[in-house]
């Protein structure tokens, strides 16, 4: 299923991968590690469910808990969060769509086509794909686009700063018309400043799973601002916080507990997948990260995001203003 080296690489060079940041861990430097532990997580999920306020906080980085040194039981020194994450995707990049409709009681596909229709994207729209690497919305998207719109001049420009990750991406987009049409592309580069994707030029911004991997995802949010269109669509699907009391300590111990020990018994990686729920449970509530968004500049309709399974994801769908707000 993976794509030879050499053929990645000349895919990269005609992508000017010159021109493009290496990848998080080399263009991104905060000090970074995981939050509190569960306990304190669940104290602010109780906090948030009975309507009280906890601490204030200045950034979503504050409420990720920067300053915490551990991660998750594991010793990390305080580095580059997005090194961390870079090589849990390098071990599990390519059964990663896989695992994720396996662990999410195969949901996890019918929650990204569902994302796409709320994107409602326009005949030709151009779709920027940040976190992309395994083309899973940049498949739904164009089919989406082929079938509901009979369009064939969209096209998507797939971000991602693992290499494997994008190699597992272009795989499985291999031999498709999309790829034979030049629809889609790919490059390796940082969410947090997507230096090589220009001012104004994109007309849909998507990241899917992708914040909570982020060291400093406000940073990202002010990339999409800058690189989309006044008018342009923001898109990001995101692990939620389940409020309802029972259903949702049933979620958390699901991924604090069951996701591990799944990922052991079948892939013989229970570390990685528990890292990365950490990850998830760590990222800030639905309702804190929508007034992030809003004050990255994005007009937020209604409450600002769609509940998906109760909060097991939730679609943030929003856009940039024609004037700045």
């Amino acid at each position: 299923m993976m794509l030879n080296r050499n053929a990645f690489i000349r895919t990269q060079v005609l992508l000017s991968r010159k021109n493009v940041s290496s990848g998080m861990s080399a263009t991104a430097n905060p000090s970074y590690a995981l939050l509190p532990g569960l306990s304190r997580q669940h104290y602010q999920q109780q906090q948030q469910v009975a309507g009280l306020r906890t601490t204030t906080r200045s950034s979503i980085s504050d409420i990720m808990g920067v300053n915490n040194s551990s991660l998750y039981n594991d010793t990390v020194p305080i580095t580059d969060k997005g090194q961390v994450m870079d090589k849990v995707y390098c071990k599990v990049a390519d059964r990663y769509d896989t695992v994720l409709n396996v662990l999410s009681l195969f949901m996890n596909t019918m929650w990204k086509r569902k994302f796409v229709q709320r994107m409602a994207p326009a005949p030709g729209a151009r779709l920027l794909d940040v976190a992309g690497g395994t083309c899973e919305i940049a498949k739904h998207y164009l089919e989406y686009q082929d079938s509901v719109n009979r369009d064939s001049a969209s096209t998507v420009h797939v971000v991602d700063f693992n290499e494997h990750m994008l190699r597992a991406g272009e795989a499985r987009l291999g031999g498709t018309p999309w790829m034979r049409e030049g629809r889609v592309t790919f490059a390796q580069g940082d969410a947090e400043d997507l230096a090589n994707v220009p001012d104004n030029s994109v007309d849909i911004y998507s990241i899917s799973a992708g914040m909570h991997n982020l060291a400093h995802p406000e940073r990202a949010l002010s990339a999409a601002y800058r690189v989309l269109k006044p008018g342009g669509r923001f898109a990001c699907l995101e692990y939620g916080h389940v409020d309802t009391p029972l259903f949702g300590s049933v979620c958390r111990w699901y991924l604090a507990k069951a996701v591990p020990m799944i990922s052991q018994l079948l892939y013989k990686d229970g570390k990685s997948y528990e890292r990365l729920a950490t990850s998830v449970l760590n990222f800030p509530h639905q309702s804190q990260f929508v007034e992030a968004i809003r004050r990255a500049g994005f007009h937020m309709p209604g409450r600002g995001y769609e509940l998906f399974q109760c909060g097991m994801m939730v679609a943030y769908i929003g856009t940039k203003p024609v004037v700045k707000i």
